[in-house]
């Protein structure tokens, strides 16, 4: 792939422009990239510093091609960042800084796409740099906690299960938003311990529940991209129920379509050894993924959380209203659980029940909550004269 790659960007440049590691190519050294899947490329003698912009589009020109590998179309993009001579740095070193900053910057956009480098932007990977230092410290010293949002059956109005989602609570900061770390966690790699302590909080505090006289819950985790490919996954999981004592049918990990489909004989074998366990597979956010629905004969999944992006117009837009009824539909007729997320009005709770979807979880019912306001709310629906929470 890389050398493929390799050979389309040289397509892509003049016979003065050079390719590069870092350190100006020797003669006849026209190919090389800086590590992993970065490049650099070297333009010289360019007439304005926009013009590095129509490279940079032919290059993304060139990469939109389909790739083929082994008899396989592979698809990919780029994001590219652009440093210029001398307004941005006056040696090799500064250059290759602010063009990696730009190249960050490409990313958060959104990716396939090129960004100049500006001098605001080194503000920004400044606090990108202290956002990540801070994170690395946040599980030493204990700054996660766990909120829960209540599923709900509303045939009988019973709390039947709750969906963990971690918090960061920064001395400094105060609780920050998980939009701003977890995308930084699954960059760095982070989100792999994160990951972990959310799976063992979760099954502790279920069980702490359960101990406390209330009825049995499912609890429901994600499992990020990064924890479903590593090896370790299916120990993970077994090292947090059999710690909390918690039944491992009654734990569901939540998984999206993107992660599903990344290599789905791997997936197969991955979740075929959870199921072994007992543990409850769902596809979470279904419907925002890819549009092969042909995963869910041949995955062993047992629920589908339709998405709220669909849910929330559901009473206004007819597009929403005719997926989300064929989703349920679907749902019932391959025999899979189905639940709506982002339930937020009495209206969508009616128009859901009419399709025949029963499980739900949103604002409606509640935010998601530390979980001593759980239990209050567990409390509530039991009649439960105590309170208790896990600790550990």
């Amino acid at each position: 792939m890389l050398q493929a790659v390799a050979e389309r960007l040289k397509r892509c440049l003049r016979s003065s422009d050079t390719l590069a590691r870092g350190e100006v190519a020797a003669a006849g050294d026209t190919v090389a990239r800086l590590g992993g899947d970065e490049f650099i490329v070297l333009l010289t003698d360019m007439a304005r510093g926009e013009d590095a912009a129509k490279v940079a589009r032919r290059i993304l020109e060139a990469l939109a091609d389909p790739f083929r590998l082994d008899e396989q179309e592979v698809f990919i993009t780029g994001s590219l960042g652009i440093s210029v001579f001398p307004h941005d740095g006056e040696d090799a070193d500064t250059l290759l800084k602010n063009a990696d900053t730009a190249m960050y910057h490409a990313k958060d956009a959104g990716r396939n796409g090129y960004q100049f480098y500006s001098g605001s932007m080194n503000a920004a990977a400044f606090q990108r740099l202290s956002m990540e230092n801070n994170l690395r410290r946040a599980l030493e010293r204990d700054e996660f906690l766990l909120h829960f949002q209540p599923q709900v059956d509303v045939a009988t109005g019973a709390i039947v299960g709750a969906e963990a989602l971690v918090r960061w609570r920064h001395p400094e900061l105060g609780l920050v938003s998980p939009a701003d770390f977890i995308p930084l966690a699954e960059e760095t790699g982070l989100i792999l311990p994160i990951g972990e302590w959310v799976l063992r909080r979760a099954c502790v505090q279920a069980r702490a529940w359960q101990d406390a006289g209330y009825p049995p819950l499912h609890m429901a985790v994600n499992i990020s991209g990064r924890q479903f490919r590593q090896q370790l996954l299916v120990r993970s999981v077994e090292q947090a129920v059999a710690a909390a004592g918690y039944d491992p049918r009654r734990l569901e990990l939540e998984i999206t379509e993107s992660v599903l489909m990344r290599s789905a004989e791997e997936t197969v074998r991955t979740l075929r050894h959870l199921k072994e366990m007992g543990s409850r597979i769902s596809v979470d956010d279904f419907g925002t993924g890819y549009s092969s629905l042909n995963y869910l004969t041949r995955f062993p999944i047992d629920a589908l959380k339709i998405d709220q992006s669909f849910v929330r117009d559901i009473t206004t837009d007819p597009a929403d209203a005719a997926i989300t009824t064929a989703v349920i539909a679907m749902a019932a007729g391959l025999k899979l659980e189905v639940i709506a997320e982002g339930v937020e009005t009495p209206e969508q709770v009616a128009f859901l029940r009419r399709q025949g979807c029963h499980l739900m979880q949103g604002y409606h019912f509640s935010r998601p909550v530390p979980a001593e306001e759980f239990e209050k709310l567990l409390q509530a629906k039991a009649g439960a004269p105590r309170l208790s929470q896990a600790t550990g």
